[in-house]
């Protein structure tokens, strides 16, 4: 059973664990984990086709009610048990286990596709040196006569993510050749991985300062030249223009709900292996709602500069068709040239449709709506390797762009993969079956090697599709399951009686009405609703994704794909493996004590309290 902690919290490494150098440390540890990519390149779209700033009303709802006192949750148990997330379930109850063995495994299955992304990342960080950017023209065909057809038929930018970064195949099931300057870049990543948590916190907690931090430094500059650029003021209007009919439509309360939980970490045994090394008396309850807000206000901070720029972006390309419309008309009807101007376009198409509309017609001129570009939504991989980087080659300098914009998306994957490990970390030094004799710096690489040589699979030619697979399987609906159980078990099984003596006598208060309605209640019913509404979304159409086929027939549009049965198989694995371990140990647990209770000799073990295992709940007088 687990040490008295009665002690007083002064009393230098009491339990042999490691501390954070200083409070700050480790709320930048926090937020670091917390504010990933998703805050740069999922919030904003998820904003722009719900209804843009109407979508805030939901997602601030759920942060009140599911997000933060999730947050709290964790935190406060990691604290108060000084453990990871196996080691902390296993304590307050060998039946909830499971719950921490669900979590480490989810946190395994993220960090392998998680460091790929960044792989990504880094090929386009090494070619930003290049002048000209290398996604900025199309390169030769073989004979050298003519230009590539595959990026002549498409874009540059879309030929050299899909065909030089990717060298994608057209099929799931054609998994194709290992990419050799993937391999390099995926060790290399890897590589800075292992150097910063070689010795868990202890170097985490220093490398945090630059990876946590730097990406607002990197938002800021994008923020002061984005308000800056032509369309800038059009990007933000429609961001934020609210409309509220989108409130109806039940996918935007359930994106928003998803949105909070995914984007906070939670349930992912990081949180809880971070506040493990705070002192015993610490305002664990400030920590949460310090850490929700900042990562709330970042993704609305994010989302400024990202549309400024694609505000920017579709600005010039109405130009450009605006151009094109232009010439064809002054070369048709032989005027003179600056006749017509952006500005009096629409009044001279008028006047020529009027008075020459065959003329006019036979011109097949091009639509031309600003709406139409500031509409072409993409999110994730789409919006920082296609949108945003088509974007950056419009702007003067667009190197020195470019290389900060890579620089900043490395840094906010870095620091959220410091508490992906750091889920995968704790636990294991804390398990009997890893021998105390076994130096952190050999587990740490043991564990980066293993993640390496498994994740060579994603730099495949289908590697691409597997990454979507991971992300929407293993690294969503698990962690939904997760928190439920997280949140009942404390509740329900721990007793939130007991857990309210334990918090305040870290904190020095009890919790208030708010954390004790949330916890009990609405948490666990927004959690049962969320995933009951995930699971028959889910359901609802067959798994399929977009493929990227040259030979198809509305190239470069993608292929839209249903997955094979046995790529499906696969995909309720991924989904059902984490989980389906709270009930199994939960169930080996049952089985153990009923062959226990048979010996007369059994005593059952104490109930576990902050202070100590004691089954009065009673805590010593401060």
């Amino acid at each position: 059973m687990s040490k008295d902690l009665s002690v007083p919290p002064e009393t230098p490494k009491e339990d042999g664990r490691p501390k954070w150098d200083n409070k700050f440390q480790y709320i930048l540890s926090c937020i670091g984990f917390a504010v990933g990519l998703g805050n740069v390149w999922r919030f904003p779209y998820l904003c722009q086709i719900h209804g843009g700033g109407a979508f805030l009303i939901p997602y601030f709802i759920a942060l009140l009610f599911e997000g933060i006192p999730l947050l709290h949750l964790e935190l406060a148990l990691g604290q108060c048990l000084r453990k990871g997330s196996i080691g902390a379930w296993n304590t307050i109850s060998p039946y909830l286990g499971g719950v921490g063995v669900g979590s480490w495994m989810v946190s395994v299955l993220v960090s392998l596709y998680y460091n790929t992304v960044l792989t990504w990342v880094m090929w386009y960080f090494i070619n930003s040196f290049q002048e000209p950017l290398p996604w900025s023209v199309c390169p030769l065909n073989e004979n050298r006569t003519g230009l590539n057809e595959e990026c002549y038929e498409s874009t540059p930018v879309n030929y050299f993510w899909y065909r030089k970064t990717l060298n994608i195949t057209p099929d799931i099931t054609e998994s194709g050749t290992l990419q050799w300057w993937l391999i390099l870049c995926l060790a290399a990543c890897w590589a800075i991985v292992y150097l910063c948590t070689i010795r868990g916190i202890e170097t985490t907690g220093k490398a945090i300062y630059v990876t946590a931090i730097f990406p607002y430094l990197v938002l800021t500059i994008f923020l002061i030249h984005g308000l800056r650029l032509p369309g800038a003021a059009d990007g933000l209007a429609y961001l934020f223009t609210p409309n509220l009919s989108t409130l109806k439509n039940p996918r935007v309360w359930l994106d928003a709900a998803t949105q909070i939980f995914f984007s906070l970490s939670l349930a992912f045994g990081g949180l809880i292996a971070f506040s493990s090394y705070n002192p015993p008396k610490n305002d664990c309850e400030k920590d949460a709602v310090t850490v929700a807000i900042v990562n709330s206000m970042t993704s609305l901070y994010a989302s400024i500069p990202v549309f400024s720029v694609l505000g920017f972006k579709a600005t010039t390309g109405y130009w450009d068709c605006l151009d094109r419309n232009i010439i064809s008309i002054i070369n048709e009807f032989d005027l003179p040239e600056e006749s017509i101007m952006r500005q009096n376009y629409t009044a001279w198409v008028s006047f020529l449709n009027s008075s020459y509309p065959e003329k006019i017609a036979g011109l097949k001129l091009k639509s031309c709506d600003l709406q139409e570009f500031l509409d072409q939504s993409v999110s994730g991989t789409g919006l920082a390797f296609i949108i945003f980087t088509q974007a950056i080659i419009l702007m003067p300098g667009s190197q020195a762009w470019a290389i900060l914009f890579f620089v900043m998306l490395f840094c906010l994957g870095l620091s959220s993969m410091f508490g992906n490990i750091e889920g995968v970390f704790t636990p294991l030094l804390e398990l009997r079956i890893i021998s105390k004799s076994i130096p952190k710096e050999l587990l740490s690489g043991i564990i980066c090697l293993i993640c390496f040589l498994i994740a060579l699979c994603f730099t495949l030619g289908s590697g691409s599709y597997w990454i979507d697979i991971f992300d929407r399987y293993a690294g969503s609906l698990p962690l939904l399951v997760i928190a439920f159980f997280e949140v009942i078990g404390v509740a329900y099984v721990y007793k939130i009686k007991r857990f309210n003596k334990d918090v305040k006598w870290m904190t020095g208060r009890k919790p208030n009405l708010y954390w004790q309605i949330t916890w009990r209640f609405i948490s666990p019913l927004l959690l049962l609703i969320v995933f009951v509404a995930f699971v028959t979304l889910q359901i609802q159409k067959s798994p399929s994704y977009a493929a990227w086929n040259p030979k198809y027939e509305g190239f470069p549009m993608k292929e839209e794909k249903v997955y094979p049965p046995w790529v499906q198989a696969i995909c309720v694995l991924l989904a059902v493996l984490p989980c389906v371990f709270v009930p199994l140990v939960a169930l080996f647990h049952l089985i153990k004590r009923m062959h226990r209770s048979k010996d007369s000799s059994f005593v059952p073990p104490e109930v576990f309290s902050c202070q100590g295992p004691n089954s009065s709940f009673s805590h010593p007088k401060e």
